[in-house]
C-alpha cells in the first residue's frame, strides 16, 4: 500500500464541516465512482501500537452527511449517511458520472456537509 500523504488534519471541535472541491479533467471514456475518505476519531501510540480514540467523536450521529457531485455537462449525484464506525477509515460513495469524450475536460464539482 502506497502513502500519499504524510500527515493528516486532525480537528480537535467543530460546529460546522463542509469539504468543497473542483477538477477539471479529460477522463478516458468510461463510468467513474467519487469517493470521500474520513476517519473519526484520533490516533496515538500506546505500547509501540497505533491506537485509535474516539471519546471526543460525537455528533454525527443527529443530522446526516451530506455527499453531493456534479459535472459540467449536467450530471448529478447526491447521497446521505450518518458517520457511524468511528475508529476505522471508511469510504463514503458521493456518487458517480459517465465520462462520453476524451477529448473535452469534465469539470467535476463535489462537496460534503
Amino acid at each position: 500500500l502506497i502513502r500519499l500523504f504524510q500527515s493528516v488534519a486532525y480537528l480537535q471541535q467543530i460546529w460546522w464541516f463542509e469539504v468543497v472541491g473542483e477538477l477539471d479533467f479529460c477522463f478516458p471514456v468510461g463510468t467513474y465512482s467519487l469517493y470521500f475518505r474520513v476517519h473519526l476519531g484520533k490516533f496515538s501510540k500506546r505500547f509501540g501500537r497505533r491506537v485509535c480514540s474516539t471519546e471526543h467523536v460525537h455528533g454525527w450521529n443527529k443530522k446526516p452527511v451530506r455527499f453531493q457531485l456534479s459535472t459540467s455537462d449536467g450530471q448529478n449525484a447526491l447521497s446521505q449517511c450518518y458517520l457511524d464506525e468511528p475508529g476505522s477509515w471508511v469510504l463514503y460513495h458521493a456518487g458517480d458520472f459517465v465520462s462520453t469524450n476524451p477529448r473535452q475536460a469534465l469539470k467535476l464539482k463535489f462537496s460534503m456537509a
